[in-house]
C-alpha cells in the first residue's frame, strides 16, 4: 500500500468467481469475518460491481461495516461507505451492475440452449462413475474398471435386488462411487439407474437455473425444451437392459403408491 498510515492486512481475491452471489465466495467471506473481528478497518475495492452485483447484498454489508465502524473506499467511483448520503448512489450504480450480471447470464443460457439444438453436447464428467473426457474433443470415453462397476449395479437391479441391497453389496466388493467414495448409498444407486448415458444417449438441460443471482438449479419438469442425442457416446450397457431397469423401476414406484 502507498499511504504510510495504512497496514495492510491481506489481500482478498475469489478469482473466476462470480460477484452476483457471495455464498461461494471465500475470501470475501473471510474478509468480512475479520471485519466483524476487529482485525480491519478500511476495506478497499476496485468497483462496486467488484465489491457486490446483488444490489442486497452490496447495501446490506455495507450497511453492516458502517456499523461496527468498518469503511469501504471504491477506488473507480472514487467514494467512501462512511457517507449516509451515498446509499442512493450505491443503489443505482449497484443496480446497473446486477443488470449488466443478468444480461451475462441470459447471454451464457441462450449460448447453451443453442448448443443443445445443434446437438453439440454439453456434459459435466465430474464425479461420473464409468466415462472420463478425453483431451482432445471432450468426448465421453469409458473407463474399464468403473463401468465394471455400473455393469454390475444394473445386473442387481434387473435381477431384482433393491437400491439399498445393491449398495451394501457394492460395498462390500469394494467398489468406489463416481465421487471416489467407498461408501454407497440407495440414492447412488438409483442415480446411476436412472442414467441415460450409460446406453450411449444424453438427454440435455435435466436441470435449469431459475435465478441468475443465487444461481439456483431446480429439476427441469417442463419450464424449458429437454435435448435427446441418441448414440452420444460409446455405451457401458445395451438400450434393452436400460429400458427394462426403467421399467423396473417405475413399477417399484407404483407399487409404494
Amino acid at each position: 500500500t502507498q499511504n504510510p498510515e495504512w497496514e495492510l492486512v491481506k489481500v482478498f481475491a475469489d478469482e473466476g468467481i462470480s460477484g452476483t452471489s457471495t455464498k461461494g465466495r471465500k475470501e470475501f467471506n473471510e474478509m468480512i469475518d475479520r471485519a466483524r473481528r476487529g482485525e480491519i478497518d478500511l476495506i478497499i475495492t476496485k468497483s462496486i460491481s467488484r465489491f457486490a452485483r446483488n444490489t442486497v447484498d452490496c447495501l446490506s454489508y455495507i450497511r453492516e461495516l458502517r456499523a461496527i465502524n468498518v469503511e469501504i473506499y471504491f477506488e473507480k467511483e472514487n467514494i467512501y461507505s462512511s457517507d449516509p448520503k451515498v446509499d442512493f448512489l450505491l443503489t443505482i450504480m449497484s443496480s446497473i451492475a446486477q443488470e449488466e450480471a443478468r444480461n451475462v447470464s441470459e447471454n451464457v443460457k441462450w449460448n447453451v440452449q443453442k448448443r443443445f439444438k445443434e446437438g453439440v453436447p454439453v456434459v459435466n464428467a465430474k464425479r461420473f462413475l464409468g466415462y472420463t473426457k478425453d483431451k482432445k474433443g471432450g468426448n465421453l470415453v469409458i473407463v474399464p474398471e468403473e463401468a465394471e462397476a455400473v455393469r454390475l449395479v444394473f445386473k442387481m437391479y434387473i435381477e431384482g435386488m433393491g437400491a439399498g441391497e445393491i449398495a451394501k453389496k457394492m460395498m462390500e466388493l469394494g467398489y468406489k462411487t463416481g465421487a471416489g467414495n467407498t461408501k454407497w448409498l440407495p440414492t447412488t444407486v438409483l442415480t446411476i439407474v436412472k442414467n441415460e448415458k450409460y446406453c450411449g444417449d444424453l438427454l440435455q438441460q435435466k436441470t435449469i437455473t431459475i435465478d441468475y443471482l443465487s444461481h439456483k438449479k431446480v429439476k427441469n419438469t417442463e419450464l424449458a425444451p429437454k435435448y435427446l442425442i441418441e448414440d452420444n457416446h460409446e455405451a457401458i450397457i445395451s438400450k434393452e437392459t436400460f429400458e427394462l431397469a426403467q421399467k423396473i423401476r417405475k413399477d417399484r414406484q407404483q407399487s409404494f403408491v
